[in-house]
């Protein structure tokens, strides 16, 4: 596994034992909280994506983090890497914020999902006819068929308000962050023309 990706998944785990012996004073600090709750601090844009609600919330961030951390990690390297995930994470943050604040939601937000959501958009721009099976349905397709399908289903769970304690928008806000740097580092609209 390369450093970076054994880095990341490394410290989500201690974290999250942490906050097992700690209870919710790492929530408390850390979680991404909506600025109308009062508990909101600058720290939490980055430090919500190392909390996570569970078990199981953080093995499957975990597994997506090994799957696809690893692979753009081989291709791109540790310092690349950072940065699209970081981004991912920040862009994540603040779609969420902006949605939880327009509704008025009090609710703290934690989890990697909002980074994972970039490397699976940075995974499909890199190896977009790379095939992915997912658990449900497992039906084999392109990683860019499987990253739009994906999307789609977020954007309708956000806006339907199905499975409600999701942050779909971070999801979405994930996805549109690694979507921004890869049209960055490849000099796309916005923000030029592509290269020759």
């Amino acid at each position: 596994m390369p450093p970076l990706t054994q880095a990341l998944i490394a410290v989500n785990v201690v974290v999250f034992l942490l906050g097992q012996v700690m209870g919710q004073v790492l929530t408390r600090w850390f979680a991404l909280w909506p600025p109308a709750s009062g508990l909101f601090m600058p720290w939490q844009l980055g430090s919500y994506a190392f909390l996570h609600a569970g078990l199981t919330h953080l093995a499957f961030n975990m597994f997506g983090l090994w799957m696809f951390g690893g692979e753009l990690e081989r291709v791109w390297g540790p310092r690349r890497l950072a940065l699209f995930y970081g981004v991912s994470v920040l862009t994540a943050a603040a779609v969420q914020l902006l949605v939880t604040s327009a509704l008025g939601n009090a609710a703290p937000t934690v989890g990697a999902s909002g980074g994972l959501f970039g490397l699976l958009i940075g995974f499909a721009m890199v190896f977009p006819r790379r095939t992915i099976t997912p658990l449900l349905p497992p039906i084999p397709m392109p990683a860019w068929l499987f990253v739009t399908l994906y999307g789609l289903l977020e954007l309708t769970l956000g806006v339907t308000g199905s499975a409600s304690g999701v942050a779909h928008f971070a999801h979405l806000g994930g996805l549109l962050g690694g979507w921004l740097v890869m049209r960055y580092w490849r000099g796309q609209p916005p923000f030029g023309r592509p290269r020759r």
